[in-house]
């Protein structure tokens, strides 16, 4: 009997490992798998992405300035919407938004009440350091990336997997000199302790459950359909 539960436990933890059994993975036409069990950190450049006219968004702080009414001259937030309330001009719209164009449209709500208000707009504090959490999670949307954030911790943000999330089809994201990659992630075994909880960054794009970007992956895992460590690709 101790012998059986010794074959037994023997073959679970190869089962687990991936020992002997479990093919090696290989590239594909259209992904290289790669030596690594995570994707690499991006660079600095990869953080910051193309240059290009800043658009005001949600939870930005802006500073609003009317030349010779201080009264009506504000620190202010914009809300999840992307809004911000100001005094005479109400509820107006920030986001998607330059600063100057946001100028404008505040002195034309003041022009009732002021004569040529002169209205300047500054971005104290941008929320631009966000990642994409998409597919099958409660609420999709961009999160802020605050501190060092995991995988998990991404996927909590946007409060948690919905009930047909296929948590062993996590695809992550992201580009690192200029090369675009992309990595494939089993919430489950994750939970299980079976790997780390990789950390994600800003930028990153996490599409849980049923997505397109696991048939990138249909070649490479066709003799492993058990997903128990990272599989980690260059997208050619």
């Amino acid at each position: 009997m101790n012998f059986r539960l010794a074959i037994a436990s023997l073959t679970a933890a190869c089962l687990l490992a991936g020992c002997g059994s479990r093919p090696q993975l290989t590239s594909t036409p259209t992904l290289q798998v790669t030596d690594g069990k995570s994707l690499p950190a991006p660079t600095g450049d990869d953080l910051v992405g193309e240059t290009r006219a800043y658009l005001i968004g949600p939870f930005d702080r802006l500073s609003v300035d009317v030349y010779g009414v201080p009264d009506l001259s504000k620190q202010v937030q914009a809300d999840a919407s992307g809004k911000i309330q100001l005094p005479l001009v109400g509820e107006i719209q920030a986001s998607n938004q330059t600063t100057a164009q946001l100028a404008e449209a505040i002195e034309a709500r003041l022009a009732r009440f002021v004569r040529r208000p002169d209205v300047s707009v500054n971005v104290t504090e941008s929320v631009s350091q966000v990642l994409t959490v998409d597919g099958q999670v409660a609420q999709p949307g961009l999160y802020p990336v605050v501190g060092k954030m995991s995988l998990m911790r991404a996927v909590a943000l946007a409060k948690g997997t919905t009930e047909f999330a296929k948590l062993d089809d996590v695809v992550v994201f992201r580009t690192v000199g200029g090369q675009r990659m992309a990595a494939l992630y089993n919430l489950k075994a994750i939970r299980q302790g079976l790997y780390d909880d990789p950390e994600v960054f800003a930028n990153d794009v996490v599409v849980v459950g049923d997505s397109p970007g696991r048939r990138l992956f249909k070649d490479i895992l066709a003799a492993t359909p058990l997903l128990v460590s990272p599989v980690v690709a260059l997208i050619k």
